[in-house]
């Protein structure tokens, strides 16, 4: 009679899956770390602190699928503490853009009451892809941004903003400077 692997069974019994990737800091050069996470179909909003209990400063908002970002050129010998968060929410099939010189104006409707904010995103000229550029406030239903060069004739849409859960923090001290 073959042995059945017990464990996996039990695993599987209780509705657990094998171990899956965790958010991760790995120090990769002296002053540079680079942070990793599983792929979960949402965007994710990047923050670090210098102390666990904050205050959280945002580093950047990644496109859905990015599962990896480098916070380069740190302060050496000094604690870096990381988290993400994943964003999610629906497209916006109305954007009313009014250019004035190199700044543009948005506008658009505010369907849901319980949105976190809004999330503008571009597509440059060339790219294959939307990259998120400005987060409002909840409520807020206009935002202008300033062009930068090769930003002209670029695409823009706008995201309802919601939130999951805070990763857990992760923690690398950078080393002595070279």
């Amino acid at each position: 009679m073959p042995v059945k692997p017990l464990a996996l069974v039990v695993l599987l019994a209780a509705g657990c899956s094998p171990a899956t990737p965790a958010f991760t800091a790995a120090l990769t050069s002296p002053t540079d770390v680079v942070l990793t996470w599983p792929d979960d179909d949402a965007g994710h909003r990047v923050e670090y602190a210098n102390d666990p209990a904050g205050p959280w400063t945002t580093l950047r908002f990644l496109p859905p699928h990015t599962t990896s970002y480098r916070h380069p050129d740190l302060i050496p010998e000094t604690p870096f503490y990381y988290r993400v968060q994943p964003f999610t929410g629906p497209l916006s099939t109305e954007l009313h853009a009014a250019p004035t010189g190199d700044t543009v104006t948005f506008t658009w409707p505010d369907r849901t009451p319980d949105e976190a904010g809004f999330l503008l995103e571009i597509r440059r000229p060339g790219a294959p892809d939307f990259d998120p550029v400005e987060v409002t406030e909840p409520n807020v239903t206009t935002c202008a941004l300033s062009l930068l060069p090769g930003e002209e004739g670029a695409a823009y849409r706008i995201r309802t903003l919601y939130y999951g859960p805070l990763s857990p923090v992760v923690h690398q001290t950078t080393g002595k400077e070279r």
